[in-house]
């Protein structure tokens, strides 16, 4: 995959929760993963069973002032607002850090005013945070991945079409 990512949460208070984001945080290529006014708490986290602490950075900030993002890095909010950018229609960054809030409530105004770019998952309701982040850790693989693109027709790619590469795409002739 091209670029990087981290992904994070603000106050979040389900450790539960958080082990499960931290771990498929891992699984999808995480550079590293972050809490802003909350901790992690390794035995409360008990979803975390890939250890992904001990293979990937885990920092820590009080506030979101307090957040130091790599140069270059765009903030990117997960949250049901009406004015956020669909998921499916949304460009990842290739430099990006993307941050959830808390199961009850959303995030602050302050981490809201650091983000370059609010984007919601399309339900007709919230779902729980770790699945929030599977969910658009996943889109970032899918969109910025070096797969082949998807058929036109049901099922996996057609290995008796010839595959072409044009402009750095796969094209089907």
């Amino acid at each position: 995959m091209r670029g990087y990512f981290a992904i994070g949460v603000e106050k979040i208070s389900k450790q539960l929760n958080l082990g499960n984001l931290v771990r498929s945080a891992h699984g999808f290529g995480a550079s590293f993963v972050y809490t802003v006014g909350a901790a992690y708490d390794e035995d409360e986290a008990r979803a975390d069973t890939s250890r992904s602490t001990s293979h990937l950075p885990l920092y820590h900030w009080n506030t979101p002032a307090d957040m130091q993002l790599p140069e270059g890095c765009s903030m990117v909010g997960i949250e049901l607002l009406d004015e956020a950018v669909d998921l499916p229609s949304f460009r990842h960054p290739l430099r990006a850090a993307y941050v959830l809030g808390p199961e009850r409530g959303s995030l602050s105004d302050e981490m809201l005013a650091r983000c370059d770019h609010v984007i919601k998952i399309p339900t007709s309701f919230c779902v729980n945070v770790a699945m929030a982040g599977a969910i658009t850790m996943y889109d970032r693989v899918a969109t910025l991945g070096t797969f082949p693109p998807r058929p036109v027709t049901e099922g996996g790619p057609r290995e008796d079409l010839p595959q072409h590469v044009h402009g750095g795409r796969f094209t089907r002739t």
